[in-house]
């Protein structure tokens, strides 16, 4: 199937690439962005094109949530499949007469940061089997983690990256905000950071649990408290050490 990827940010960039090196065609990049498309198009050896979007028989949109709905109104072709990449809209978000789908690759992308797409989970769906066995072997070509999922079923997949992705990044910019407030270079808790996530690799996250909270060591919470000055860094603190505490039953 002839394809096209419509979008021009961090999942295209990657997604462009991951088709590429593992021989799925594109036949086409197309965006408004012309800078960022002719990067994918010269790394990837891809036409690309701002003003007229090619004939294909897939659509792949790799765009941000909020813009998927009135991008999907460009294709005004029928006899085609188009799939949108979002973890939280439903394949009926997408507005035509063509075949809806999602194609949902489950990581955090940044252009700079090259990836391992062949450890990437994608989560597809589509309205007919042809549709998903189509989608499956795409992904599959990627990764060998790929899983046929409901939007229904995504939306809790996708609530869980916000967790552990999304929330945990945040903490980590906060925790610079404190260690940049002392002079402190961040650099030094990389390793910590690091065995944090190995360990969850074979441990339960709930069993490999640290820290003053799950040990009900009230003096050093009461000791972090009064060094806290930054008034959102304290509500952070206290909300997640009140979390850690009722998942342990000490509090």
């Amino acid at each position: 199937m002839e394809t096209v990827i419509i979008g021009s940010g961090n999942v295209a960039y990657h997604l462009a690439k991951a088709f590429t090196q593992n021989g799925i065609a594109i036949k086409q990049i197309f965006g408004r962005n012309e800078e960022a498309l002719k990067t994918i198009s010269e790394e990837n050896n891809i036409p690309y094109s701002t003003q007229n979007l090619a004939d294909a028989d897939f659509y792949l949109i790799c765009v941000s949530d909020s813009a998927v709905e009135e991008i999907s109104k460009i294709i005004d072709k029928k006899d085609c499949l188009v799939a949108h990449t979002s973890g939280s809209l439903p394949k009926e978000i997408l507005v035509g007469e063509y075949r809806k789908a999602s194609f949902y690759p489950l990581q955090t992308f940044s252009k700079p940061k090259d990836l391992d797409y062949s450890q990437i989970p994608f989560f597809t769906e589509a309205e007919n089997d042809a549709d998903q066995k189509f989608l499956k072997s795409i992904a599959l070509r990627i990764s060998e983690n790929v899983m046929v999922t409901d939007y229904e079923k995504r939306k809790y997949v996708h609530l869980t990256a916000v967790f552990s992705c999304n929330f945990v990044n945040h903490l980590f910019a906060r925790a610079k905000e404190v260690s940049d407030s002392q002079n402190i270079p961040f650099g030094f808790f990389i390793p910590l950071i690091d065995e944090t996530v190995r360990k969850i690799h074979y441990l339960d996250p709930k069993d490999a649990q640290t820290g003053p909270a799950v040990r009900n060591d009230g003096r050093v919470l009461q000791l972090h408290e009064k060094l806290i000055t930054n008034e959102e860094h304290l509500k952070l603190y206290k909300a997640l050490n009140e979390s850690i505490m009722k998942m342990y039953g000490l509090k």
